[in-house]
């Protein structure tokens, strides 16, 4: 072989492992997730408190800080030093955005991948080997209704996504461990929601910009007696 048919062939080698090294981490996403220290503080506060809010300006990491925090429970895999709320078996969690095209964009997008891009799902979040099954969502191009995750215990949370816009009624029926409000809810769905987890012990988060104001929802949390605290 000649002196150039090495080198192509050396070539080639390290950009087949480049490739095969940047997938490797594309489907780490969570275990390289390190927190700044107000998502440290808001995920923290989870063993003191059932309710909690990341209330904060835009693109600094609160939907990322959901989307992480959802990803540990679902799965089981909670980091050396956790010191947040803990669940010790598989979950039923709901992620629910305004409209069921900005779920999709947003806490199914972090959660689970480029939503157009199926071959990308599980470069998120949720790592690659732990999406264990889905169902689509009708009416709706590229968006989930229902994802199976394995969790480290050996059985399955499930995550389903859904969206304000569905209104009350759609939000009634289910007993949940979980229910993530990405942006802002009206008080009647925040309460439904908050509902569907009074079984299992009341458990909810939320992340959102104030575009609202002193809404009904934050003066829940904005109040001497409040559910827990805010993160600004």
């Amino acid at each position: 072989m000649s002196s150039a048919n090495l080198k192509s062939s050396a070539l080639k080698r390290a950009l087949a492992l480049a490739r095969e090294q940047k997938a490797r981490a594309s489907e780490q996403r969570l275990k390289s997730y390190r927190p700044y220290s107000k998502q440290r503080a808001f995920h923290e506060a989870g063993i003191r408190f059932e309710e909690r809010m990341f209330m904060a300006a835009n693109q600094v990491g609160k939907t990322t800080a959901g989307a992480a925090e959802w990803a540990i429970h679902l799965t089981g895999l909670y980091p050396e030093g956790w010191k947040g709320k803990r669940f010790k078996k598989p979950v039923r969690f709901w992620a629910a955005g305004v409209t069921s095209q900005s779920t999709r964009d947003n806490p199914q997008r972090l959660l689970i991948g480029p939503p157009a891009d199926e071959s990308a799902w599980g470069t998120a979040m949720i790592p690659k080997a732990h999406l264990a099954d889905w169902t689509r969502a009708r009416g709706i191009a590229n968006a989930l209704d229902t994802v199976l995750v394995a969790h480290v215990s050996g059985g399955f949370s499930t995550l389903a996504f859904k969206s304000y816009e569905m209104g009350r009624a759609k939000w009634q029926g289910e007993t949940l461990d979980g229910v993530w409000f990405d942006e802002e809810p009206p008080l009647d769905i925040y309460s439904e929601g908050l509902t569907r987890t009074q079984a299992s012990g009341l458990f909810s988060i939320l992340t959102f910009t104030p575009l609202q104001g002193a809404s009904e929802v934050v003066r829940l949390f904005l109040e001497e007696e409040g559910p827990a605290p805010t993160l600004v």
